[in-house]
């Protein structure tokens, strides 16, 4: 380790230089922050003292923090109208190839009761559980 000196203006101190560029920023932080802040703000530079990095460090890791809102996953439901309805129900009698009376059938008409009754959507049985 060497001995130089870090020659200002108003003072002269002994700084260690060794091969790691953190003692510099240490001793900034300590002797010298009024000035190196007063430089960083003028030149539009960000601040690398220690305490500096490592408050920013920390802001970033709680602004960071991981939540579960981009994996839940939310079906989005259709606002009823009597067109879309129609729609639907014509697509489902051609889809499924059912007689022109399934729409009829009082079966059918007590599930579209029962689901009408939901306001958050319904979820229909797959074929296993059925």
């Amino acid at each position: 380790m060497r001995i130089d000196y870090c020659i200002r203006k108003t003072h002269k101190c002994a700084v260690p230089f060794v091969n790691e560029i953190l003692t510099l920023r240490r001793h900034q932080q300590a002797v010298h922050r009024a000035k190196y802040l007063k430089w960083a703000e003028k030149k539009k530079f960000k601040s690398m003292l220690p305490k500096d990095t490592k408050r920013r460090r920390e802001e970033l890791a709680t602004d960071n923090q991981t939540n579960i809102d981009g994996h839940l996953k939310q079906d989005k439901v259709v606002q009823y109208s009597d067109v879309l309805f129609r729609e639907a129900a014509l697509e489902w009698l051609i889809e499924t190839d059912q007689p022109i009376d399934a729409l009829e059938h009082p079966a059918f008409k007590n599930m579209i009761d029962i689901a009408a009754r939901s306001t958050n959507g319904i979820k229909i049985p797959n074929r296993r559980q059925t």
